[in-house]
């Protein structure tokens, strides 16, 4: 601006000298007008960014949920059983942190246009859990061997405004929310086992009471099959991530607790079953919408990778995942890790990414669980030790091995102790019914303890650190 004034005094300074002396040359071009700056970035508007950061987080399993399910029923048709018969191996990418200790029988369920039975046989002893989780992640029944134990029964799954008459051999369990995820587990040993699991699974029957169907929901070529449902939320902007939002609510109402929440995206512009309408928002405050939306995954993210909970011997251990109350932290979390969390009567998944000396687990080391003669872990029904890579799947590996435990072969040490072997290379044949194989890379571990004892429950067991020996 300077320079541009000075070439303008000076140009006007010669034009009078010009005239002065009586010359005839025309004056000299006026000089060219200053470049214009570019126009500021828009300041976030910082309130309206920690209002959406807040609402993020607390809505994020919600849409995650919602994401899973049309994946899912994209595979199986809504209020119908999908049984796996086989465990996930490295291809599957659908759920986050699954296990390799059950085979499964998930269910999506829709009950705004009525009732649906469950019908669960007689497992004759074997271990099973059909938790049932809202769309909030909360899990809110779990009939199975730990409640109910394992004989024949039928329940009507109803949701939270239905009213009517159910058949009179049918328990009511009203659902807090339409949707409902059934994610049933039965106890399998081993692949020798899955024939006898199979036959069990075919006799978990769903059967909605009513005939009405609501509209046909999106055809799977819509649908996104092949990105992870984290990723499809994660790439969602502010404006598509809060719609939808809006229009869950009406068929899955926030919990009583909720109130100050509902409060917030009242606040927000979300109104119950409307697309979320951001064309009259002015600069600072669409940047402040977009900013809150992506620091509340950055927060859920970083959060993921840290401790959530009580930390023993470098591993985390939640003992209230399942239902949450108003942590809402806790929940995002727990969904962004683990979709589909038991309650801690169910089981209980201590979690590490960190050895005894609080470096990362990597494949490049060799490492050794030990557990004490009588110390392994605590559980009424089974419990495992899982590998993730640090992506939260699992890792191929040439024995086929994703998870290992109490169910297997295992060899223990004279004087009653064990020692699981964690790493990428084959320890040799001695030790090979003790190893777990991990990755070339970062890697994480699950220990999970189906069923826990009261030892567990009250806190007084807590899982040996995973010590380093290369």
């Amino acid at each position: 601006m300077l320079r541009a004034a000075s070439r303008l005094l000076a140009a006007l300074a010669a034009a009078a000298l010009v005239a002065a002396c009586g010359k005839s040359e025309p004056p000299p071009p006026p000089p060219p007008p200053p470049k214009a700056e570019a126009p500021a970035a828009p300041t976030a508007d910082q309130q309206l960014q920690r209002l959406a950061r807040e609402v993020y987080v607390y809505a994020y399993p919600l849409v995650l949920m919602d994401v899973t399910r049309e994946v899912m029923t994209a595979k199986a048709p809504i209020n119908t059983f999908q049984n796996k018969r086989s465990f996930p191996d490295p291809s599957f990418t659908d759920v986050v942190s699954p296990n390799a200790d059950t085979l499964y029988s998930s269910a999506w369920l829709d009950l705004s246009s009525g009732p649906v039975l469950l019908s669960v046989p007689d497992t004759k002893g074997r271990y099973y859990l059909m938790p049932m989780l809202d769309a909030w992640t909360n899990v809110f029944q779990s009939p199975g061997k730990r409640t109910i134990g394992t004989e024949k029964r039928e329940f009507a799954i109803v949701g939270p405004k239905w009213k009517g008459e159910l058949p009179k051999n049918a328990e009511e369990i009203r659902a807090p929310t339409d949707m409902v995820w059934i994610i049933g587990r039965t106890q399998t040993n081993g692949k020798a086992d899955y024939a006898a699991v199979a036959r069990i699974q075919d006799q978990f029957k769903l059967t909605p009471l009513s005939r009405s169907r609501k509209p046909a929901p999106a055809s799977a070529a819509s649908i996104d099959l092949k990105t992870p449902p984290v990723e499809q939320v994660a790439k969602m902007d502010a404006r598509t991530f809060f719609s939808r939002v809006a229009m869950l609510l009406p068929d899955n109402p926030p919990a009583k607790e909720d109130t100050a929440m509902v409060e917030r995206m009242k606040q927000l512009g979300i109104v119950p079953g409307q697309p979320f309408d951001v064309s009259k928002l002015d600069a600072a405050s669409a940047k402040g919408l977009q900013d809150g939306a992506k620091s509340g995954l950055d927060a859920i993210v970083a959060a993921a990778s840290g401790s959530t909970g009580d930390i023993k011997n470098g591993w985390i251990v939640n003992w209230d995942l399942g239902r949450y109350g108003t942590n809402y932290g806790l929940r995002a979390i727990t969904a962004y890790v683990g979709l589909g969390a038991n309650a801690p009567e169910d089981a209980i998944y201590p979690y590490t990414h960190l050895d005894g000396g609080g470096r990362r687990l990597n494949g490049a080391n060799r490492y050794v669980l030990h557990f004490d003669k009588g110390k392994t872990p605590p559980a009424e029904a089974f419990w495992s030790l899982t590998m993730y890579n640090d992506k939260h799947f699992f890792v191929a590996n040439p024995i086929d091995r994703y998870a290992i435990g109490d169910r297997d072969k295992l060899h223990y040490n004279a004087n009653g102790s064990l020692d699981l072997y964690i790493q990428n290379e084959n320890p040799g044949k001695d030790k090979e019914s003790n190893w777990l194989p991990a990755p070339k890379g970062d890697f994480n571990l699950i220990l999970r303890v189906y069923w826990p004892k009261q030892e567990m429950l009250e806190r007084r067991w807590e899982p040996p650190a995973v010590q380093r020996v290369s």
